[in-house]
């Protein structure tokens, strides 16, 4: 059912820095409304990988991603955020000092600022060129993130891929599937160098089976059910490795959908910020996390905790104009208790 919404900021995308986000905007007296396309908070790390071990967000030395979206969740619900799900974002116009959203469902949300946390836009995976792919697909012999690590119990798993996900979940599954064939077309690797080191480690104690220089060339099986992987090298040189799944981790398509229309200064898929302010070239409207994009900038769900932290410092006298803010601990301040409407 359709419902407008007023209120102070409306924080666009669930996933962590989002999330943050609302907790930071709380603890200044702001009420914050999140809309999200996803039917569930927490972005990729519900919908990609919430068993998927984070091992550099601080004062945790490991947390699974779906954990750490529930302490998020936790943290933010003392100041009772209105959650709109399961719907985008379609647009964006300006009414006097407030910024009006419309979203796909018909909802309108009124706020005094606009948080864009959408990560880079909606995404879906980079598929393998492989013929009888969709099929494989919808058996599940085939995919492109982890939601269970139990799903692969027992069973012989092909690793594509030769970033961060593919390492950490070779890492990972090593401990749970029969077999682990790592496969990349060279010996270098996008992913933290630490757990490159990890893996090789594990390759030379026959944990991991390493494919390299190998690439994806075919599937074989029924249609549906896996039972071999075609690998071949630039050369033409093939082999066949048996398999119950694989993991093609190559990435994900990203597209900004209605957010490309809005007149933000574009910078390819990402929304160019001061990173003072983290605003973007419209008044009021901030973007942090992936979105983001400055000189310096890192993609890390730590660096997009951080400018929540900015962007709703700097949302405060918009929110509140004329208001001084004087900036406080945590540790000092409390909670702040929500304002009774």
């Amino acid at each position: 059912m359709a419902a407008r919404i007023e209120t102070d900021v409306a924080v666009i995308g669930a996933g962590p820095a989002g999330l943050f986000a609302v907790f930071e905007c709380g603890m200044l007296k702001m009420r914050c409304t999140v809309i999200d396309t996803l039917d569930a908070i927490g972005g990729q790390c519900t919908a990609l990988y919430p068993e998927k071990p984070i091992f550099d967000i601080p004062a945790f030395p490991r947390i699974p991603a779906g954990e750490l979206i529930d302490r998020l969740e936790e943290q933010a619900r003392p100041f009772t955020p209105t959650y709109l799900l399961g719907r985008r974002v379609e647009s964006l116009v300006r009414d006097g000092e407030n910024l009006v959203l419309g979203t796909s469902a018909g909802d309108t949300v009124v706020a005094k600022a606009v948080i864009l946390a959408a990560g880079a836009g909606a995404f879906g995976p980079n598929r393998p060129p492989l013929a009888g792919l969709e099929g494989y697909e919808a058996g599940g012999a085939v995919r492109y993130f982890v939601a269970r690590r139990e799903d692969f119990r027992g069973k012989r798993v092909v690793i594509a891929g030769g970033g961060d996900s593919a390492v950490d979940w070779a890492l990972s599954l090593k401990q749970v599937a029969a077999k682990v064939t790592f496969v990349h077309r060279r010996p270098k690797f996008r992913a933290a160098p630490e757990s490159v080191s990890q893996m090789e480690d594990a390759a030379a104690r026959g944990e991991i089976e390493m494919a390299i220089p190998y690439q994806l060339h075919g599937l074989k099986g029924d249609g549906r059910t896996l039972t071999h992987v075609t690998l071949a090298t630039l050369k033409g040189e093939e082999r066949d490795v048996e398999a119950d799944h694989l993991l093609a981790f190559f990435g994900l398509a990203m597209e900004l959908g209605p957010i490309a229309e809005w007149g933000l200064g574009l910078e390819k898929t990402h929304v160019a910020v001061t990173p003072a302010t983290m605003e973007t070239n419209i008044p009021g409207v901030h973007a942090i996390g992936d979105i983001a994009t400055y000189p310096g900038k890192l993609k890390l769900i730590l660096q997009g905790f951080a400018e929540a932290a900015v962007a709703a410092h700097a949302a405060h006298g918009r929110v509140f104009p004329g208001e001084a803010l004087h900036f406080e601990y945590s540790t000092s301040k409390g909670v702040a208790a929500v304002p009774a409407e």
